[in-house]
């Protein structure tokens, strides 16, 4: 069964730094794009950054700068970190791991969702 999860969210002062992690099943991890997304409610959902599996990266608007994506293949893990965070940044934090580069709505699969964790920024 493959497996997406996320940690590491939790409450940060705004300016403060977090990094998010997610595991992936290892049958996936290499051959897979992994990317970041985030939901806040009332806005769509947002492409945070996201990472292929030869090393390409893409960033939202509202992360380029702040935030950098890696991945470990070793420990079948990506990681998100979040620099200079602002209020508006809070929000659930998806990863998904998927064969359609950063095209997740067009994408038809297949791809994986984790649960998603939390990151609340405030003071």
């Amino acid at each position: 069964q493959v497996q997406v999860v996320e940690s590491g969210g939790g409450l940060v002062q705004p300016g403060g730094s977090l990094r998010l992690s997610c595991a992936a099943s290892e049958s996936i991890f290499r051959i897979y794009t992994m990317t970041w997304y985030r939901e806040a409610p009332g806005k769509p959902r947002e492409l945070v950054a996201g990472i292929t599996a030869g090393g390409s990266t893409k960033f939202g608007d509202s992360s380029k700068g702040r935030f950098t994506i890696s991945r470990d293949n070793a420990k079948n893990t990506v990681y998100l970190q979040m620099n200079s965070l602002k209020p508006e940044d809070t929000a659930l934090y998806l990863c998904n791991a998927d064969t359609c580069p950063f095209d997740i709505d067009n994408c038809s699969g297949p791809y994986y969702w984790g649960q998603g964790t939390h990151v609340t920024v405030s003071s």
